[in-house]
């Protein structure tokens, strides 16, 4: 029985997307599916998460809904489809003319369709409800399920409602995807969706083919300058993420006056603007896209060589997804951080304003975010190996695992970078020092190395305490 139902995965796989070989993980995730099992698969970017519900789709008796949080994700993925031949496949959302939204509705109370995306804004209206009612429903998709959950990096509100209509629609089997999920996250996307007994496989999120950097900056435009010179000099696609509009815009048009082939996408852009970058990008026309983190969720472009953060993400969940766009082809990618201490007053900032006042978890929350924020800042100042720290932070690391061996503290830790061992450090001067921004330093004189990370060295002085300064500026 296992070995004919194998055949037929493989003949999907095969036939059907072009798939030689299908991944353990990917297997796995499909073998529980077609059991029946509530499932929830914990892959990397890149790992084909796509294929888990395609495949069974295509074997399973009635109606595929995939959850999708993206209109842009969701066309992608239906495109993607339709290009492999399958053609009962329909989106629903509001971006559609009424009259292709009407012919939609109407190919799926006629049976015409069997895979259908939809929003989780309109999975909950009653009249959509009621139309999927009419129809076997054999699996229902969660696409980025880290978005039910409040703990999870991307929260979103309209994914609370997936189930009450998992109930409406009788309970089918539901398979959740996401790229990231630690323990905690886990447990409420079960949770919400209203299931005991999922079944969780979780694939592990190293990918040895992703290069961790941290580059410590000292001032705004020290940073833009550096970010400008990485841009030249890496080959290939690169995504530059910014934590604003502004500051999106700014790089667009600094990038673009240096000669660069540069695409930008943030939310305040009109949707068919953004949808034109993100096409030039996917297809080639641009080589690099500058955009905030309103970009990339689902983004499936296999040759991108680089990611740069010019600004520290809200939280390692967060980096990881959006440093995890590169390298999906398997081949070595650099992933790097500018670290600048005073980009951490943007993400609190930006997480005072995630809260409502009503909500009775908002003290807790903020707690988690606090925390959150600071173990992203940590890893920023680390020397320790960088896929170490997000393994742990997932509690992921495999048996064994000591150091990646190609993140920049694998392959010159700090302490070899600074060549000295507790030695004493002098500060040439006062006005070099206060060119470095570290103000007035004529108390300082010697102290004694406390930690080397990145480019940046910490100091302590006995009477004053400690304190960092650039490489640059210590004897």
């Amino acid at each position: 029985m296992r070995t004919r139902q194998n055949k037929r995965i493989e003949q999907v796989a095969r036939e059907q997307f072009g798939v030689a070989r299908l991944r353990e993980g990917q297997r796995r995730v499909i073998e529980s599916v077609l059991a029946g099992h509530d499932t929830l698969a914990v892959m990397p970017s890149g790992s084909g998460k796509s294929l888990c519900y395609q495949v069974p789709a295509e074997l399973l008796e009635g109606v595929t809904v995939v959850v999708s949080p993206l209109i842009a994700l969701m066309r992608d993925q239906c495109e993607k489809l339709e290009q492999s031949g399958i053609e009962g496949v329909a989106e629903v959302n509001s971006s559609l003319p009424a009259q292709e939204e009407q012919a939609a509705l109407e190919d799926i109370a006629e049976a015409r369709k069997d895979i259908i995306f939809c929003t989780p804004e309109r999975l909950a209206t009653p009249g959509f409800i009621e139309l999927l009612r009419q129809r076997h429903i054999a699996l229902l998709v969660v696409d980025e399920a880290h978005c039910i959950s409040k703990w999870g990096h991307d929260f979103r509100p309209a994914y609370l409602e997936i189930g009450a209509a998992l109930q409406a629609l009788g309970r089918p089997p539901v398979l959740a995807l996401t790229a990231t999920a630690t323990d905690e996250v886990v447990d409420d996307i079960a949770r919400q969706l209203g299931t005991l007994a999922i079944n969780i496989i979780n694939t592990g999120v190293y990918r040895p083919n992703l290069h961790y950097r941290v580059r410590q900056v000292t001032n705004h435009e020290d940073r833009q300058a550096l970010l400008l010179r990485l841009v030249q000099e890496s080959g290939g696609a690169g995504i530059v993420y910014a934590a604003t509009v502004k500051m999106v815009e700014t790089l667009y048009a600094q990038l673009a006056q240096a000669g660069q082939s540069v695409a930008r996408y943030h939310g305040k852009m009109r949707a068919p603007e953004r949808h034109e970058s993100q096409r030039q990008f996917m297809e080639g026309e641009r080589r690099v896209m500058v955009a905030t983190n309103a970009f990339g969720m689902g983004i499936d472009k296999a040759d991108v060589r680089f990611v740069l953060h010019l600004q520290v993400p809200a939280n390692l969940e967060a980096y990881y997804q959006e440093s995890g766009r590169a390298g999906r082809d398997g081949r070595a990618a650099e992933c790097t951080l500018l670290y600048f201490d005073e980009d951490k007053r943007v993400q609190q900032f930006f997480l005072t304003r995630r809260y409502r006042r009503d909500d009775p978890e908002r003290a807790a929350q903020q707690e988690r975010d606090r925390a959150a924020l600071e173990q992203m800042v940590g890893y920023a100042q680390s020397g320790y190996c960088r896929w170490q720290l997000l393994l742990d932070y997932f509690g992921d690391r495999p048996p064994g695992f000591t150091r990646c061996g190609q993140c920049d503290n694998c392959l010159l830790p700090p302490l070899e970078r600074a060549r000295i061992d507790d030695a004493e450090l002098v500060l040439p001067s006062i006005d070099e020092g206060r060119a470095a921004g570290v103000g007035s330093m004529a108390r300082l004189d010697v102290g004694r190395l406390l930690l080397v990370a990145g480019e940046r060295i910490a100091i302590a002085f006995p009477e004053s305490g400690s304190m960092a300064f650039m490489a640059e500026f210590v004897e």
